[in-house]
């Protein structure tokens, strides 16, 4: 059976912890942070581990860890 090949998208987007879970960005993070307050704009800064639904669909799209 041939090699699984990595989701190239998914691979920018998504980082694996040394647990092998997914990490990701926050969104909003952009344009427009004038108006967010700083409590939110210090919230968006940090990686949010992925939801247990996405960390099935993380381990078929980044078979070999990323």
């Amino acid at each position: 059976m041939p090699k699984m090949k990595t989701h190239r998208g998914a691979r920018k987007r998504i980082g694996i912890t040394a647990k092998g879970l997914g990490k990701r960005h926050r969104a909003g993070k952009s344009h427009l942070l004038v108006h967010k307050s700083a409590t939110r704009r210090r919230r968006l800064r940090n990686a949010e581990v992925l939801s247990k639904a996405d960390q099935h669909r993380t381990k078929r799209l980044l078979p070999y860890g990323g």
